[in-house]
């Protein structure tokens, strides 16, 4: 029943025709939840760019950086963590390796260094999962409110249909055809907003939290680096 009802109520409404029929209020809705999507889009675009910039210039990173702690060339090792700026990976790594070069190489300082280092790569990890994070909160938003949003452009428009219905002399489809379908339009123009905002929020956040383990693992070699390299000197 409800099926055939929808049917009789969508038959010859075009875009155009719906749009032209729909109260202010449900347009406002559309407006707001076109203003959403664009915003989401936009979100997840800029994200992903700089994702992928992350992890392109980290893999290009990592061999570089480990062939110069490897033959102990601390200077070298900063230089080339400077020329990935948007590596997750160098800017911890950086962190580390001026912390420590600011504090000397004395034996005696080797434990207070090594703290200080490893206190250096966290900040830097903190810091850079904030940006990372930078936002996924408005997805998170959209993809919550988004439904609600078109829900209120569906109640204007069930009350809008009892409303025709009521004022009809004779009461059929056609007195409800406006209000239905401006319920239906804001109903599935929310869904459509909010699903891809949290698809986009969903995958963010796994990748957010992959660079973070990432970031970690490097800040803890950088550490145990760091332990042999005095262990060796002192031998």
């Amino acid at each position: 029943m409800f099926w055939f009802l929808l049917q009789e109520a969508m038959q010859g409404l075009d875009l155009m025709e719906m749009w032209d029929k729909m109260g202010w209020v449900a347009k406002a809705v559309v407006w707001i939840l076109l203003i959403m999507s664009i915003w989401s889009i936009a979100v997840a675009i800029e994200r992903w760019f700089s994702f992928r910039a992350a992890k392109k210039q980290s893999r290009e990173f990592a061999p570089a950086v480990a062939e110069a702690l490897k033959e102990s060339k601390i200077e070298e090792a900063i230089m080339v963590s400077e020329k990935y700026t948007k590596s997750h990976l160098a800017r911890v790594v950086v962190a580390g390796l001026k912390e420590f070069q600011a504090h000397g190489a004395s034996d005696e300082l080797s434990g207070e260094v090594h703290e200080a280092s490893r206190r250096a790569c966290e900040r830097a990890a903190a810091i850079t999962h904030e940006e990372f994070k930078r936002g996924t909160n408005a997805l998170a938003t959209i993809g919550s409110t988004a439904p609600f949003v078109g829900l209120f452009g569906t109640t204007v428009g069930i009350i809008n249909a009892f409303q025709g219905m009521s004022q009809a002399e004779a009461a059929g489809i056609g007195a409800v055809a406006g209000g239905i379908s401006e319920a239906l339009v804001t109903t599935a123009f929310g869904l459509f907003v909010a699903v891809p905002a949290v698809w986009f929020f969903n995958y963010f956040t796994s990748r957010i939290e992959a660079f973070t383990v990432e970031m970690d693992n490097s800040s803890s070699e950088l550490i145990d680096y760091f332990v042999k390299r005095r262990s060796l000197s002192r031998g």
